[in-house]
């Protein structure tokens, strides 16, 4: 019995004793994170190409990321840009699902590294880019915590997009505009030299559905075709990659890209998809670029492009011969 007194006695203690040690934290474990931000429905894109934006490509950006088209979910989202006003926060407060909107305009590194405005942006499950200048974007706000806080949106199934400039840097290859004068580069200057005053930026964003592409805007209005063609020629001539897929959007129109990778087109007008899968014949600088056998496939508005597994017909075939289009590229 004195046995079984003792042993009973020390199991209490034990007991005891193992659940103090559990209720005190070591100073040299770590203490308890803090609640994790909830995941989300996405991640989704949406790619604007300029001019007045495509409100239904936010709305259906919200609408993935919270899930559902009619339901009591609202999101928090944020604009961002180096300089302009706050307009978009009365557009998009009236959409459904948003339970705040508020702009940032976030002009220099410093800015972009503060504690407030990056949780701010880490907190948001919406982060559109306003237009603007995509050169000033990137010597902003690479390599910034800004950054960072953007990717943990996109990583928790947020929604990231973005108009013009906006649009422009979320590509793997970003045609920076920080070499060209005011008047920028276009088609005519790109074919006649894809190398004068023409420079690219990598290692920004890297979405899983953007990777090999360089997306471009304003298409119809400033017939950019020829432009995103040498973009295109530029990627595949510098070793940067084997292929390059641009995505060349009309003004007025958007691409929305789904979590499978499934793109969109939404708005007045249509996005080219302009597929390069081989090497330039000649890509050099000061000379004119030929470069046979671009695959384009124009989608329209409502009807869509898979970029995960790119399709294998329903394109055409244009070429360029010493700065020169074979034919009509539209």
């Amino acid at each position: 019995m004195g046995t079984s007194f003792i042993t009973h006695i020390t199991a209490n203690l034990r007991s005891y004793f193992q659940d103090i040690t559990e209720d005190v934290h070591s100073p040299l474990s770590p203490l308890p994170s803090s609640p994790s931000l909830p995941s989300l429905a996405g991640p989704v894109l949406s790619l604007g190409g300029g001019g007045p934006d495509v409100e239904n490509a936010i709305q259906w950006m919200i609408n993935e990321v919270r899930g559902c088209t009619d339901c009591a979910t609202k999101v928090n989202v944020v604009v961002i840009r180096t300089y302009g006003n706050h307009d978009y926060n009365r557009v998009i407060n009236a959409m459904k699902g948003v339970k705040s909107v508020e702009t940032l305009i976030i002009s220099n590194q410093q800015d972009a590294n503060k504690g407030e405005i990056v949780a701010k942006v880490r907190n948001a499950d919406v982060i559109f880019f306003a237009g603007g200048d995509q050169c000033q974007y990137i010597r902003k706000w690479k390599n910034t915590k800004l950054e960072a806080a953007v990717n943990s949106v996109y990583a928790r199934g947020g929604g990231i997009g973005g108009t013009s400039a906006g649009a422009m840097i979320q590509s793997e290859f970003i045609y920076d505009a920080c070499a060209s004068s005011e008047v920028g580069i276009e088609t005519r200057d790109a074919l006649e030299d894809p190398y004068k005053d023409i420079t690219f930026t990598y290692n920004f964003f890297k979405w899983k559905y953007l990777k090999g592409t360089i997306v471009d805007t304003h298409l119809d209005r400033r017939k950019r075709m020829g432009r995103i063609m040498a973009f295109i020629a530029r990627q595949i001539q510098d070793g940067k990659s084997q292929s390059a897929l641009g995505i060349a959007i009309s003004e007025e129109t958007s691409v929305v890209v789904d979590k499978y990778g499934i793109a969109k087109v939404i708005g007045r007008g249509s996005a080219y998809f302009v597929l390069g899968d081989h090497p330039p014949e000649v890509c050099k600088p000061r000379t004119p670029l030929t470069f046979s056998d671009y695959k384009i496939w124009r989608i329209r508005r409502g009807d869509s492009f898979d970029l995960k597994n790119i399709p294998t017909r329903g394109y055409y075939l244009r070429s360029v011969k010493r700065g020169r289009f074979s034919s009509d590229p539209y």
